[in-house]
């Protein structure tokens, strides 16, 4: 079985400091249980394949696999397919607006000059976490439950169990569990001093397909996530940059807006740095 395929680094600052994503074209032919081995053998944390739409408005379909599971959306990898199929000289039916189809259904992509940017699909859940959850959380994190701001579910594809610290150098100093036994994914975020060059600061722990309790660089599902709970709380207007990826050595920038319809959009760079085939 020969692919070529692309590495696009997604909310990099410059190469090599984003998060990378795998994207394999023309995958019509591979089934999913050859999807997910391809992906864990290439051991990102999302590996995507570019398919041909079902749906008459999408410019093309992906699919998206974890090392685990198959996702029905991510953000990182959604910026990285759509800057592959671009540049493999997809063509959009709609100008500057690209439209993905995916497990989530159909994603708006947009051309904007500091990069791509998707709009935040609905959540799927959201709303208080429970106790149990919010100490199920503070027990992965090794943290005391008393530290914690604020709790709430942002569950888009990855069901994000968002946790805010004071601030973010306390997101910063949190270290985690290696392992846990059940599924989880949980996104940190704590506050920049005011006149920060950057608003926020996250952090996004998830199981791995072991149990294990992996880091990811810059997530951009967890940032959509955020800004929907942070601009509908009144925490965050208009626009802000988030950055992720610090305790891991990247340096990812995320720009998060809220349009005058109440949307979010989520802007990165994306840039192939490497390509195969």
């Amino acid at each position: 079985m020969l692919r070529s395929f692309q590495m696009v680094d997604v909310f990099g600052t410059e190469p090599f400091t984003g998060n990378p994503v795998a994207v394999i074209a023309d995958a019509q032919d591979l089934s999913t249980e050859e999807m997910q081995r391809i992906t864990r053998w290439l051991n990102l944390s999302e590996t995507t394949f570019l398919l041909p739409p079902t749906d008459s408005k999408a410019d093309y379909r992906v699919r998206i696999f974890t090392l685990a599971r198959e996702l029905p959306f991510a953000g990182h990898p959604t910026l990285g397919s759509c800057h592959a199929w671009l540049e493999a000289g997809g063509q959009p039916m709609r100008g500057d607006v690209i439209v993905q189809e995916c497990g989530a259904g159909l994603i708006a992509i947009r051309r904007t000059e500091s990069g791509l940017a998707f709009k935040a699909p609905p959540l799927i859940r959201s709303g208080a976490p429970s106790e149990r959850d919010v100490a199920r959380g503070a027990a992965v994190l090794r943290i005391d439950p008393a530290r914690i701001v604020d709790a709430w579910w942002g569950d888009n594809g990855p069901g994000w169990l968002i946790i805010m610290l004071a601030r973010a150098e306390d997101v910063l100093a949190v270290e985690p569990l290696r392992h846990y036994p059940e599924r989880i994914d949980i996104g940190l975020v704590g506050p920049h001093p005011e006149g920060s060059e950057v608003a926020f600061e996250l952090r996004a722990i998830f199981s791995g397909a072991h149990g294990e309790l992996i880091e990811d660089p810059v997530t951009g599902s967890l940032n959509a996530a955020v800004g929907q709970w942070l601009f509908g709380s009144g925490r965050a207007r208009g626009r802000y940059t988030a950055q992720q990826g610090t305790v891991i050595g990247r340096s990812g920038r995320i720009s998060v807006s809220e349009d005058g319809t109440g949307n979010v959009w989520v802007t990165g760079r994306t840039q192939t740095l490497l390509r195969c085939g």
